[in-house]
């Protein structure tokens, strides 16, 4: 699914499409796998790992860059992608 066929709603926005009938709910859709118990014995929480906030000054060139390939939304996460992509070819290449 793309970015572009996904739109924004709020709370209020869904309920009044679902009272008005725009959004299709198929009762003929199939069920999902079971899930047998041996499943659930075996299954375990883990925490998502904690997330640091930090302060970074970055040159204009560089943030308008960002900020316009993500169309104004979403440049921190694509700025994430990028470094996180970068550190685990690094990691692959043995270099710390």
């Amino acid at each position: 699914m793309t970015g572009t066929s996904m739109k924004r709603a709020s709370l209020a926005e869904i309920r009044r499409m679902n009272e008005s009938g725009q959004l299709a709910h198929d009762p003929g859709a199939p069920e999902g796998e079971e899930l047998g118990a041996d499943f659930w014995q075996a299954a375990a929480v883990e925490q998502p790992p904690r997330r640091r906030s930090v302060h970074l000054k970055l040159d204009a060139d560089v943030f308008e860059f960002f900020r316009q390939e993500a169309g104004g939304r979403g440049h921190i996460t694509r700025m994430q992608d990028v470094l996180r992509a970068y550190a685990k070819a690094r990691r692959a290449a043995g270099v710390r």
